[in-house]
């Protein structure tokens, strides 16, 4: 393969924002009739360089050429005429209409000035069997699984395009068997001499399905092997841009509280999104959630908050059941979550301070009976002299301060309430290093007041410096518990690039 002619080429790709280089010069190649994965975590570039590469975003540098001549895609639909398409985890088709019409939508067959249906289900049979399968083409798209949708999306993309295919996350919302037919359809592409972009989370598939891979971290190229070269453990320091040391370093922590649990997990999980987990936690006890974005961390935090509502076990205190079908559950039985997005799933950008600091324990008593102006105005200012959240007065709008302020005020939100425990999903992503150091030392603080804290980080380190138990997520499912002085980034690293210890697609069917 390296010997051929490349597909496609991106030599020097570069793309600014205000404030931050989002691709600073990366090169990627692929090569007719080649799966090549691309890796990275969150910011790493995957998007930003996909996005240049169709059209969606105009690069500020560098060449793209396809078949050895340059191209300068001004938009998606300019990229497809090129030749180069793309699949997303979410189907961007129209589930009300027919899958003939959704596959020759825009090139419907036309009779006497009117489109002719039975020609456009002949022809998207014929188009369809092709990837082996056999559906009733005139029956709307929503009535099909996911897989099935997404074939006729990339059934659909290939007539258009032909050359190039990019399957961003196709298998993030598909079982173990759904998987292998969708890779069925890779592989047959992939005779056809199509060069196919394989992004995904999951390294098990990555492993299984491509050829090559080329990781990004933070905007730049960290490298690209053929994937029969690349060892696991290597490659996700280089996702987490950190290097293995053979000495050991400083463990976790062994003062885990003793006695009883506070809260029990039993079996909790959610078909598809999370396998079924035990999950016991103690009072004053921080149990830290490592892997790899994508891995299963936030969708474990969204099930235990009920988010995503358990479809599987129960959760227990003191041997009595603890409903928790709901968000209004969870805040009923003490529980607070900072969700990662802090901008969209946490904060309401367009409220003072007080009013967001205010506003879980205001969900709690109800509507019908609200806070008193002055409890919130003392509340508010409590919050911001204890957290130090650098702002004039507690009415300035929250969108309007930094990023650590912010979610210092979403930590604020949850600790009015009292919680017992607490949900930080990436509560240093993004902020400035005093932040961060306050962040941390608030999640020490509250440990040793008593309360229960499961903390996900990607920053590694973090966890081995406060937490008493690591839980490692891989494929949607937890794979590890590390305890005590077993709590390294080494072991962390390990655990998450270990093979075959079955995804947790497989435990949803």
């Amino acid at each position: 393969m390296s010997g051929s002619q490349p597909l496609l080429r991106a030599t020097a790709v570069t793309k600014t924002f205000p404030g931050t280089i989002a691709l600073d010069k990366v090169d990627f190649t692929l090569h007719p009739g080649e799966v090549h994965a691309l890796l990275g975590e969150n910011g790493a570039g995957k998007s930003t360089l996909i996005k240049c590469l169709t059209g969606a975003y105009r690069r500020d540098g560098g060449d793209i050429l396809l078949d050895g001549m340059p191209i300068d895609p001004r938009n998606t639909l300019e990229a497809q005429s090129f030749g180069i398409g793309t699949v997303y985890q979410e189907v961007n088709l129209l589930p009300n209409l027919s899958v003939a019409e959704n596959l020759l939508l825009g090139h419907q067959p036309v009779r006497f000035g009117m489109i002719s249906g039975r020609t456009m289900n002949a022809a998207a049979r014929t188009m369809l069997a092709q990837y082996g399968l056999d559906i009733d083409v005139s029956r709307n798209l929503d009535n099909f699984s996911v897989a099935v949708q997404q074939v006729v999306a990339i059934a659909r993309a290939v007539s258009l395009s032909g050359k190039v295919l990019i399957l961003d996350e196709p298998t993030a919302s598909l079982d173990a068997q759904e998987v292998q037919m969708l890779f069925e359809v890779v592989r047959s592409l992939k005779e056809r001499q199509l060069g196919i972009v394989f992004i995904s989370h999951f390294l098990d598939q990555v492993f299984e399905i491509s050829d090559r891979i080329t990781v990004l971290r933070n905007g730049r190229l960290v490298g690209a092997e053929a994937t029969a070269d690349v060892d696991r453990v290597r490659l996700v320091n280089m996702m987490l841009g950190r290097e293995l040391k053979q000495e050991t370093r400083e463990s976790g922590r062994t003062d885990r509280p003793e006695g009883m649990p506070a809260i029990r997990f039993q079996g909790f999980g959610k078909s598809g999104r999370i396998a079924p987990f035990d999950l016991d936690i103690r009072a004053g006890e921080v149990v830290g959630v490592a892997g790899l974005l994508g891995s299963g961390r936030t969708e474990t935090a969204e099930v235990l908050f009920g988010v995503t509502p358990h479809d599987s076990g129960k959760v227990e205190e003191k041997g009595a059941t603890l409903p928790l079908g709901s968000p209004r559950d969870a805040i009923a039985g003490g529980f607070g979550f900072c969700p990662e997005d802090r901008k969209g799933d946490g904060i309401v950008g367009d409220l003072s301070v007080r009013e967001n600091i205010v506003l879980a324990l205001q969900a709690r008593r109800g509507w019908t009976k609200p806070l008193p102006a002055r409890a919130q105005a003392a509340m508010a200012e409590e919050f911001i002299r204890r957290l130090d959240i650098r702002t004039p007065d507690a009415e300035k709008p929250v969108g309007l301060l930094s990023g650590g302020n912010q979610q210092k005020v979403l930590l604020a939100r949850w600790l009015a309430t009292h919680p017992r425990f607490l949900i930080l999903d990436e509560p240093t992503r993004g902020i400035d290093v005093g932040a961060h150091a306050e962040i941390i030392r608030l999640i020490e603080e509250l440990c040793a007041q008593g309360m229960s804290l499961l903390v996900i980080s990607s920053e590694l380190d973090e966890l081995v410096a406060y937490s008493h138990r690591v839980i490692v997520v891989r494929d949607r499912r937890h794979v590890a518990e590390l305890v005590g002085e077993d709590i390294t980034t080494d072991n962390m690293v390990a655990a998450i690039a270990r093979p075959d210890a079955g995804r947790a697609d497989e435990a949803a069917t």
